[in-house]
């Protein structure tokens, strides 16, 4: 009976650490400050590219403008529809996947992330990324 609690526990707390682990490795960009998102909406224009296949087509805000979403679909090795979300806070702003579409990964996944960033620093050239898990797929001369 103990070996069987035990096995229990540690399984339980094995996979908290899974989901931890996998929380942590989403792909985000987080950047110095506040965007404002009702103005930047209003300035975003779809992105469209043929191969691999990346449309970033309408964008949400909120009635805040603290947080929005950007409609993706993504064909590469897979075909998938999913949402980023971008939160403004006083300090900063991050842009990442939206958990409940939970897409693969994919290379193309991760730079339609980069794109997002691409247009936010168009609006705002005094964008400087602070934090990422994405700095092979924003391009160099964008950073800075």
């Amino acid at each position: 009976m103990r070996a069987s609690i035990f096995s229990t526990r540690l399984f339980f707390h094995s996979s908290i650490n899974k989901i931890k682990l996998k929380k942590l490795q989403l792909p985000h960009i987080v950047v110095n400050k506040q965007v404002n998102l009702l103005e930047f909406s209003k300035l975003f224009s779809p992105y469209f590219q043929k191969s691999p296949l990346i449309r970033i087509s309408n964008i949400y805000v909120d009635s805040n403008g603290l947080s929005a979403l950007l409609s993706v679909v993504v064909i590469d090795e897979l075909h998938q529809e999913f949402f980023i979300q971008v939160s403004a806070s006083s300090k900063k702003t991050t842009i990442r996947l939206l958990s409940l579409t939970d897409p693969e990964k994919t290379n193309s996944v991760k730079k339609s992330l980069s794109l997002v960033y691409l247009q936010m620093k168009k609006f705002d050239s005094s964008l400087v990324v602070t934090k990422s898990n994405l700095w092979g797929h924003i391009e160099p001369e964008i950073l800075s």
